[in-house]
């Protein structure tokens, strides 16, 4: 699930202010994997 939001948020269809709590630290850490740690604030 985690993947499927860092996804969306790359596509520009969802901020990381979307993503559940539970989730956060994971689309983060997939965010700066793929060099887009920008959008992980």
């Amino acid at each position: 699930m985690a993947a499927i939001y860092a996804t969306l948020i790359i596509k520009g269809r969802k901020t990381f202010s979307d993503v559940p709590a539970k989730l956060k630290e994971q689309v983060r850490a997939i965010l700066v994997d793929m060099d887009c740690a920008e959008l992980a604030e």
